[in-house]
């Protein structure tokens, strides 16, 4: 029974080395720089991480299709580095020799690629899964709605509108007075009377206007 038990593991590990190697059909290549994205806070890449990422890998596959039976026995790891880097599959939970096609895991990861890089605190730069484009981030929210934005910036442009012309109406007032002030000033200085229907200038009451015809009288009979 223990011989036939050992058998069956044996070539269970067999098999899942065949499907499980570099460029293996349906088999991806993940790269991770814990390091570059975390500096001194890094942590070791260890069995509990691997752990962790068969679970997310597993997850996604689990919550791509409502109907996945996977497991974290279906993700398969091999060909991990120090630096750190390996290949992954996922297996048939059906039959276990047979892998998962690429296109379901790779849709299964694209979808769920937010959950997953925020696990290990990574971004898409430094969790690369390498055959898998990088999906977009969902757009960020912002804290303030964009109609009540929108409704204060039309608010002020309303009372900047309504100040200018405020401040306009006082400035043209105020000149229309300095022109008017000045307009009265040069009437004074300049104001003329007509007698007889002819113009003349205005009389200096308090000196006086000299009359030429009998200017000319007082000269012509001037004393001895």
């Amino acid at each position: 029974m223990l011989r036939a038990l050992l058998l069956t593991l044996s070539v269970t590990a067999i098999a899942h080395a065949e499907l499980c190697k570099p460029d293996a059909q349906n088999a991806f290549k993940v790269r991770i720089s814990i390091k570059t994205a975390l500096g001194d806070n890094a942590y070791a890449w260890d069995a509990n991480e691997e752990y962790l990422f068969k679970a997310m890998v597993a997850f996604a596959m689990r919550r791509y299709s409502s109907k996945s039976t996977t497991q974290i026995s279906n993700v398969l790891l091999c060909n991990v580095t120090d630096r750190v880097s390996f290949w992954f599959v996922v297996t048939d939970s059906s039959k276990n020799v047979t892998t998962v096609p690429g296109s379901e895991v790779e849709a299964a990861i694209r979808m769920n690629r937010n959950r997953i890089n925020s696990a290990f605190l990574l971004s898409d730069k430094t969790l690369q899964f390498l055959k898998i484009t990088s999906t977009l981030s969902p757009p960020v929210e912002p804290s303030t709605p964009v109609w009540l934005i929108v409704f204060g910036v039309v608010l002020c442009l309303i009372v900047a509108g309504i100040v200018f012309l405020i401040v306009s109406g006082i400035q043209k007032h105020k000149k229309k007075n300095e022109e008017s002030t000045e307009r009265e000033n040069l009437e004074e200085k300049v104001e003329v009377t007509l007698e007889n229907g002819i113009p003349c200038e205005a009389l200096d009451l308090k000196a006086g206007h000299v009359n030429g015809v009998f200017a000319a009288d007082d000269e012509r009979f001037t004393s001895l």
